[in-house]
């Protein structure tokens, strides 16, 4: 909630705009201070949790030790392999209580794959209108040669005789005051259970091998920095038959020169002359639809922001609607007049009449523009 600077009540879209506004600041390819690089990664390991309802529950009442591995871990749940469970087992050293109180966890059921995570930008304009993107991803994949066991085709991973099959190892210690039992993980088969005697070449006994594989993936419109998108069972395969992970990719957009961004709504500006902004004219001016005809009417003023509906951002999830295109008009003053332009100036200033008190054309263009 620090990281995040928000308060520990705070909803799921106060911690998303808290998120966005860390990123924007800390991101390695805006800030180049020392130091901004590990703040970025604070910065998503802390949205990462909290934005999971269930991992923030864990980390809410369990604090950081719950949370511990994040998203990769696989941790679903508390009867999860990587459940709280193995937290007390690890801080305690896998003491439990008396002999008759204790319980049997196998370790040889399935276990979920990791999830992965992938950093992907993109153009101003891919995230406005959003579409196709091909990535590549390198992650755990089932050998096909052996189904996932380790073991080679034709044989079968046998109990591990020193567990008997229950991934444990238990001594008893007795003390003044009762005997405890000490649990710790299977030195033979690690944990699993069992134990392959003759490994699978292929992926020498490990039941998965990494591959590297292209994907594509759908962009919705109107995505921005730190919109998190969710590839189900592309993560890492799972251990024994179990459900691979996901693969999260995190979208970050890279700044355009001409348009910025402000939540649906485009941004640019627009330098006329102070002719066309006395007379008025009709100009064409870029927007991410392609030209669009601008009216500016006579008597602009600097500064005066002109609106073009529905030439902004799609809505995330509702690309039917968009923002405005808002476009700040400039007003460029010449610095250096020739001297037929000058005279005709001079006179349409008195024309109009001075009442700036600057007198001539500084006057006379002052009182137009209202600048004072």
């Amino acid at each position: 909630y620090e990281i995040l600077g928000v308060s520990r009540d705070a909803d799921k879209e106060e911690i998303k705009h808290a998120y966005r506004r860390q990123a924007r600041k800390y991101h390695p390819d805006v800030n180049k201070e020392p130091g901004a690089e590990d703040r970025f990664k604070e910065i998503n390991r802390a949205y990462e949790v909290l934005s999971e309802p269930e991992t923030r529950a864990r980390y809410d009442r369990f604090g950081e030790a719950a949370v511990n591995g994040g998203s990769g871990a696989g941790f679903q749940d508390m009867g999860d392999m990587g459940g709280f469970a193995d937290i007390f087992e690890s801080i305690f050293s896998g003491f439990a209580g008396s002999a008759g109180g204790t319980t049997q966890r196998r370790r040889s059921g399935p276990v979920r794959g990791d999830d992965l995570r992938l950093d992907l930008k993109l153009d101003f304009r891919e995230a406005v209108f959003g579409g196709e993107k091909e990535i590549r991803i390198s992650h755990l994949e089932t050998c096909e040669i052996c189904s996932g066991s380790g073991a080679k085709p034709g044989t079968r991973p046998r109990t591990c005789s020193t567990c008997t099959g229950t991934g444990q190892v238990r001594r008893v210690t007795r003390t003044p005051f009762g005997s405890f039992t000490q649990v710790s993980t299977c030195p033979t088969c690690n944990g699993t259970g069992m134990v392959i005697e003759d490994k699978c070449d292929a992926c020498d006994g490990k039941g998965a091998k990494q591959v590297t594989k292209k994907l594509k993936i759908s962009i919705p419109a109107g995505v921005d920095n730190g919109t998190r998108l969710r590839i189900s069972a592309e993560g890492d395969a799972g251990q024994r038959s179990g459900p691979p992970g996901d693969l999260y990719v995190y979208l970050f957009i890279n700044e355009d020169e001409e348009f910025h961004r402000d939540g649906i709504n485009i941004l640019s500006e627009l330098k006329i002359s102070y002719l066309q902004a006395i007379l008025g004219c009709r100009l064409e001016v870029n927007t991410v639809d392609g030209p669009q005809e601008l009216l500016i009417p006579p008597g602009t003023q600097p500064n005066t922001v002109m609106k073009l509906e529905n030439r902004g951002v799609p809505r995330l999830g509702n690309p039917v609607s968009r923002g405005d295109h808002m476009i700040t008009v400039l007003i460029d003053i010449p610095n250096k007049l020739t001297i037929e332009e000058r005279e005709l100036l001079e006179k349409l200033a008195k024309i109009k009449g001075d009442r700036t008190g600057k007198g001539g054309l500084e006057g006379f263009l002052g009182n137009f523009f209202h600048q004072r």
